[in-house]
């Protein structure tokens, strides 16, 4: 199957998947900027396709065009010193957010997760793809499964924009008029800029899913990497099974976390008792963090479905509100479905020796400890916010 091929495109909003249809679209941007770029990502990788990247961003600042990045202190932990001096020198700003060692201690809690471009305050992309080879895929190895959404809306891109300004320049009171709830209406199609932000008393996105979950009619489906949702959205999806809701969740089949995927497991007895339906994509890493309900609304971004992007990061998805793009989006993401392995409780407890249930218990409690942890920390640390 060609997933970068007939995406959907509705107006000013298009689909975007990892792999090639998201790079070349990054690369075009930046190219085409004329006057400013802000890059806003939890991973920047320095290699081929991060110094393609960079190379891009040179060019654009020797065109005068303003650079701005911020990257994650924990995600990007590895980008170069040297790299950093380099684009400082050609006019670029960059900074990070929430640097994992500052002068007196190692800093673990609240981080930058969300993906945003924004160029001339007239493109935007959002999404889950990070900046590294492994969404880029390769000849004989599937990028990994995730996606972002293309908007080309002066409106929507000036109030991304100053958000941006907002976070990069450490801003803790911001124009809450200008920025609180951004969207657009093109034809039948509403389009609304989502935020996570706990800190920040911003649940947008956690809010959207609960909500858009309990009501359901008809039909709920999943795409969950690092699937370990807290009692809400439990809760949630067993409302809408009782109410008849037919439920689908296309979790990891592979992971570049083990452990979270075990944790993922542990629930699966529970979820199929809720009669829902449960795929494994194996064939690369699943990344995506999306979700269609009642084949009308369809929210893509950085947001995955677990405590920590709940309480502990800053998040921005996208809410679009369209029959037309969700039944483009749908025929995808059948298509996945039929490539993916169904998991049923006939195969799960063939599946689910006493010793695989024991990892898959260790790892649950394991990593719900962790998010514990790390959810608490930036309680303890909100003076210092950045």
């Amino acid at each position: 199957m060609n997933t970068t091929k007939n995406i959907s495109k509705i107006n000013h909003l298009t689909l975007v998947h990892s792999g090639e249809d998201f790079f070349y679209r990054l690369e075009r941007f930046i190219s085409n900027a004329k006057t400013e770029i802000h890059i806003q990502t939890y991973i920047f990788e320095n290699d081929s396709i991060g110094k393609k990247i960079i190379k891009k961003l040179k060019e654009a600042a020797s065109r005068n065009v303003k650079v701005y990045i911020l990257l994650d202190g924990f995600g990007s932990f590895s980008f170069p010193e040297k790299t950093i001096n380099e684009l400082k020198k050609n006019g670029i700003n960059i900074r990070f957010f929430s640097p994992f060692f500052s002068a007196n201690t190692i800093y673990l809690g609240r981080r930058l997760h969300h993906k945003i471009i924004v160029i001339d305050s007239e493109i935007v992309l959002i999404g889950g793809i990070n900046i590294a080879e492994k969404y880029l895929g390769t000849p004989t190895k599937l990028a990994w499964l995730d996606y972002a959404i293309e908007i080309i809306d002066s409106k929507i891109a000036q109030s991304v924009r100053k958000l941006c300004m907002a976070i990069y320049y450490r801003k803790k009171r911001v124009d809450q008029q200008k920025i609180a709830s951004i969207y657009n209406q093109f034809d039948e199609t509403t389009v609304k800029i989502l935020q996570n932000d706990w800190l920040k008393r911003k649940s947008e996105i956690s809010t959207a899913y609960i909500k858009s979950i309990r009501n359901a009619k008809e039909e709920i489906i999943i795409v969950g990497s690092y699937f370990l949702p807290g009692r809400r959205l439990i809760n949630a999806l067993k409302k809408s099974s009782k109410n008849k809701v037919k439920i689908k969740l296309i979790l990891s089949g592979v992971s570049d976390v083990p452990m979270a995927r075990r944790a993922s497991c542990y629930l699966y007895a529970k979820l199929l008792r809720l009669s829902i339906e449960i795929y494994e994509w194996d064939k690369s890493i699943l990344h995506g963090k999306t979700a269609v309900v009642d084949r009308k609304w369809t929210t893509i971004g950085s947001f995955n479905l677990n405590n920590l992007s709940s309480f502990a990061s800053i998040e921005m998805n996208v809410g679009i509100n369209s029959e037309e793009f969700s039944k483009e989006f749908l025929l995808h993401l059948d298509e996945i479905m039929a490539q993916s392995k169904r998991i049923t409780p006939e195969s799960l407890k063939i599946a689910n020796g006493i010793f695989t249930q024991f990892m898959n218990w260790i790892s649950y409690w394991l990593t719900r400890t962790i998010e514990i942890i790390i959810t608490y920390l930036p309680h303890k640390r909100f003076i210092k916010l950045y």
